[in-house]
């Protein structure tokens, strides 16, 4: 299970926010409130905060997100029972919560609301609230039972080995069918499952590519180095040609659109193809000697 957590001073929007029935939201935790609408449980907290005027950021906020797997088998009982123990475990048992369940995507998570006054009118401090979030949800899930923050980071991590793998070896296979064109090339990919996204600036100069694969999106770089921007358009620029490119392009055509390549992407083309210079000089020079 993941915990986040941040100081807020927007209460009443919040309130809304955890209220929305369009994200079938229910009511799963409440603890010192007595209101039915984000309206009144909002001027239940004004009330203890005006306590203290001078705090402005003064309800926090925190996100409760237990993995697909564990979210699949909570009952209500059992969403309480997150709750309280979470709210124990940050010391926040004599300040006024609210918590929401949202179930309207596959991930169910838990939206809960608590004033940063006290009832005694104490001002909680907030320093490393995310990191102290965190510690405390991943004890909760400790204690639960439950799928673990490392446990969750571990397995994704695994998988986006796996699909780093997967998006790679299509990008092989597509630069063996030879395109000639950076269109072609997004059409092949996409053909595959793959989208390509190029990032274009303001100034109409591309800077680079991103990946989207089976919900994941990655820079080429972050995939592999052979699928790095300068890569990739080098070996489409030289597809095109019927000699070896000599100097780096300076721009190419995205969905019918000449653009710009970037300084960098440029400078990288030009010292590709002088390392591929130097390359076949070399393996020939090897060659005549025998």
């Amino acid at each position: 299970m993941i915990g986040k957590g941040k100081s807020i001073s927007h209460t009443l929007a919040s309130m809304n926010y955890g209220w929305n029935q369009e994200k079938q939201a229910e009511v799963i935790f409440k603890e010192h409130l007595a209101g039915d609408t984000p309206g009144e449980i909002t001027e239940e907290f004004r009330i203890i905060q005006s306590q203290n005027e001078r705090c402005k950021n003064n309800t926090l906020s925190f996100v409760l997100s237990p993995t697909i797997k564990d979210g699949q088998d909570l009952s209500g009982k059992k969403l309480y029972e997150i709750t309280s123990r979470f709210i124990k475990e940050m010391n926040l048992q004599n300040h006024q919560s609210i918590g929401f369940v949202h179930r309207d995507k596959q991930h169910l998570h838990i939206h809960l609301y608590t004033n940063r006054i006290a009832l005694n009118g104490e001002l909680y401090k907030d320093s490393f609230i995310g990191k102290r979030s965190q510690a405390a949800a991943d004890k909760v899930a400790q204690q639960m039972k439950m799928s673990r923050a490392r446990e969750v980071q571990q397995e994704k991590l695994a998988q986006l080995k796996h699909l780093r793998k997967e998006v790679q070896h299509i990008h092989e296979k597509v630069l063996q069918t030879k395109p000639k064109s950076l269109d072609e090339y997004m059409k092949k990919m996409k053909e595959q499952q793959v989208k390509v996204l190029p990032s274009i600036n303001k100034a109409n100069q591309l800077q680079g590519f991103r990946f989207e694969y089976k919900g994941f999106n990655l820079k080429g770089s972050q995939i592999h180095r052979s699928m790095s921007s300068n890569k990739i358009i080098l070996a489409l620029s030289q597809n095109n040609k019927y000699t070896r490119l000599k100097e780096a392009p300076q721009n190419i055509k995205v969905l019918d659109h000449t653009v710009q390549l970037s300084t960098g992407i440029i400078n990288k083309i030009a010292k590709d193809i002088i390392k591929q210079t130097i390359r076949r000089a070399l393996d020939t020079g090897m060659g005549a000697g025998f």
